[in-house]
């Protein structure tokens, strides 16, 4: 063993991840407690072949847990202009690149924000571990369940951006999340959502199963509206409806519904939004899932069962923050919280599926 190589590794960060204590992985690569603690504070760099049993333990490459230091750090870019300055901004590492991302409001609340942009200038305002950082675009009303475990379970912060289907899938083929949430399949459809991010990324990718959810119209109590052909005939007359944009699964629902007549022009963001305009009283009707609805008091027709998954690129998959993911979903106290929620079936959720 040397200590004298400048040496980065991510052995904390990897063991956390599948929830061992220092002794479990010890145990499992057949070193001694001690060695582990050494090495996760940095004291000691470990000979190659403790490196190796270390990542054979781990189920990863030598090279995803230790590598050598670095002169210089990566360069910051942004994610997309931020329409202000100053602006609050979030920052995380995706494929080697630091990306800063302009706060915005989410399902989860105001986020604590990483640095302030101010006339054109960076200025770092927190001690967060970029390497710790996870960014899903999702429309999930439900995400912030997933959020909540991850920081009560592991050193991972999950930081949302609440996007369609087609602009999550957008976003991660140009590599700025690491995670898109995606419902463009129903139940009934072949292939599932499997076949359609292959038909519009290619290979590469896998999908991590999420819930079967079920999707409909809310509408407003009291609205008269009582079936979907009669919410359907009713257009013509003073009903005000609002959909969502084209992309999103929510949108190809609608579409579905209306059969090609014209779609509303006012649009809601997401599914908490659509509930939320009828609950104001700006809208009579429109397509959303069932929890949005329910929890926005409003009453609710069922169009169809859609499944909802999260797909990453392949490679991805041995990094801790994904590792920690998976173990989340799979755990049975998120799943028991996930099936508990209206319109929400868990049978498959943590399930794999390649592209």
């Amino acid at each position: 063993m040397s200590s004298r190589e400048p040496l980065q590794n991510q052995l904390k960060t990897f063991r956390q991840a599948r929830g061992w204590s220092q002794d479990e992985l010890a145990r499992r690569a057949g070193v001694s407690r001690t060695e582990v603690s050494a090495i996760e504070i940095r004291r000691l760099v470990p000979s190659v072949a403790t490196a190796l049993a270390l990542a054979a333990a781990l189920e990863c490459r030598v090279d995803d847990v230790f590598a050598l230091a670095k002169a210089e750090s990566p360069t910051e870019e942004w994610a997309w202009t931020p329409s202000q300055d100053p602006c609050r901004f979030w920052r995380a590492e995706i494929g080697g690149r630091h990306i800063l991302y302009p706060a915005e409001s989410g399902s989860v609340g105001v986020v604590a924000h990483d640095g302030i942009l101010v006339r054109g200038k960076i200025q770092p305002q927190s001690t967060n571990n970029v390497g710790e950082t996870l960014v899903i675009a999702s429309c999930d009303p439900a995400v912030g369940l997933l959020v909540r475990e991850l920081a009560a379970t592991s050193p991972v912060r999950l930081l949302v951006l609440k996007r369609s289907s087609s602009e999550a899938l957008r976003l991660l083929a140009a590599g700025l999340v690491h995670l898109a949430g995606v419902h463009l399949a129903s139940t009934e459809q072949s292939g599932g959502n499997g076949a359609i991010i292959r038909e519009r990324l290619g290979t590469g990718y896998r999908l991590l199963k999420m819930a079967r959810w079920e999707e409909g119209l809310a509408v407003a109590p009291g609205s008269g509206i009582t079936s979907v052909k009669g919410a359907v005939d009713s257009r013509s007359s003073k009903q005000q409806w609002v959909g969502r944009e084209v992309g999103s699964g929510a949108r190809q629902c609608l579409d579905e519904i209306l059969d090609g007549r014209p779609a509303p022009k006012k649009l809601a963001r997401d599914h908490a939004g659509v509930a939320e305009a009828i609950r104001c009283g700006w809208a009579d009707v429109g397509v959303c899932l069932r929890l949005s609805a329910e929890e926005a008091g409003l009453e609710f027709l069922s169009v169809r069962h859609e499944t909802y998954d999260i797909c990453y690129r392949a490679e991805f998959e041995p990094d801790p923050r994904f590792q920690a993911l998976l173990t989340v979903t799979r755990s049975p106290s998120f799943r028991k919280l996930l099936g508990e929620l209206p319109g929400y079936e868990v049978a498959h959720t943590g399930e794999l599926e390649s592209i």
